[in-house]
């Protein structure tokens, strides 16, 4: 069964919690508060995937990223498409 590496990374099961409560944006929250549920054994990557509306796929990804990286790997980051609007109307000036 597929389960984040927890003692890997020196974290706890309250740790990912901590982090699904307290992370920056809201896909980093979302990504954690998977992590803990699957560490905590409430659920599953399957079932989780199920209840956020998300694909399996998705949530395996997001262990396998955590258990290959990290928690720093799970960190949501701005990865393209067009610039935020503020940021363009700052170039034009």
């Amino acid at each position: 069964m597929l389960r984040p590496e927890i003692e890997k990374w020196q974290q706890s099961v309250a740790d990912l919690r901590r982090l699904a409560l307290e992370a920056e944006h809201p896909r980093s929250r979302e990504r954690f508060q998977a992590l803990y549920m699957i560490a905590s054994q409430q659920s599953n990557a399957s079932r989780w995937s199920l209840e956020i509306g998300r694909k399996n796929q998705t949530v395996m990804s997001w262990v396998h990223t955590y258990n290959e990286g990290g928690p720093e790997a799970l960190a949501y980051r701005r990865s393209g498409g067009r610039p935020p609007f503020l940021g363009r109307r700052k170039l034009m000036k």
